[in-house]
């Protein structure tokens, strides 16, 4: 019963029927097949990236009422790379459902920004910077060159990648994370890596494939530094205790 539903499951999520007897049952590890398994995982990875990376570290910050150890830099260079496929799509005239998830992790990433400058005192300075935002991407969006736009797309994985190069150097020189979630941080790893290895399939060993694996890479620091400082925390209490 359990092998039955087991089955089910990988047949109907991760792979065709012939993989499953190939790779679970005659025990081959067929190429063609792990690479078709490793592809939807991938997929799997991108996904949950896409929609809910920042969700976590939203919840973290409203649960924890504090945005310490967070560099607004950092997050406002999110906000920038997240904000580049949603004017580039706009300006295309591509239909909403195709970039829906664009918006939604844009809309996750505007409110972490704002409710670290809100939480340093800064709200007023914070509505005008959404403001200032919503104005930018909507002049972009109507008077923009389709070259400009273009240039703006390309240029969101190098934000993205010097983001979190920002906030690596934040923990290492405050030595701790703050209210950076380890979730979220995990997730965007995840989802480095599948784009990565999608990426690599696709173009081989291009620029982009390389800067998706330096985002994953990046990626893991972070959760180093997580692992490291908690680590680290838990030690010097049992030592005071």
């Amino acid at each position: 019963m359990a092998t039955s539903t087991i089955k089910e499951f990988l047949v109907t999520y991760l792979m065709p029927e012939k993989c499953y007897y190939e790779l679970f049952l005659n025990f081959h590890f067929h190429v063609p097949c792990l690479k078709f398994v490793l592809n939807k995982i991938a997929g799997f990875w991108i996904i949950l990236d896409t929609f809910l990376a920042q969700l976590p570290q939203l919840i973290k910050i409203l649960w924890g009422g504090s945005a310490e150890g967070l560099s607004f830099s950092a997050f406002f260079l999110q906000l920038y790379a997240f904000s580049c496929p949603v004017v580039y799509a706009m300006a295309n005239n591509f239909p909403l459902f195709a970039w829906a998830d664009r918006l939604f992790t844009l809309a996750q990433t505007v409110a972490i920004v704002f409710l670290i400058l809100h939480y340093r005192g800064d709200t007023v300075r914070g509505v005008l910077l959404l403001f200032a935002l919503s104005g930018v991407m909507l002049l972009l969006r109507s008077y923009a060159a389709a070259a400009v736009i273009s240039v703006i797309q390309a240029s969101s994985l190098a934000a993205f990648i010097a983001s979190k190069v920002l906030q690596a150097t934040t923990n290492y020189h405050n030595g701790h994370t703050g209210q950076l979630s380890t979730l979220s941080v995990l997730l965007s790893f995840a989802g480095s890596l599948g784009v990565a290895f999608v990426s690599l399939q696709e173009t081989g060993n291009s620029p982009v494939s390389l800067s998706h694996i330096l985002s994953a890479c990046l990626s893991c620091v972070l959760l180093a530094q997580i692992l490291c400082y908690k680590a680290g925390a838990v030690g010097t209490t049992k030592k005071t205790a």
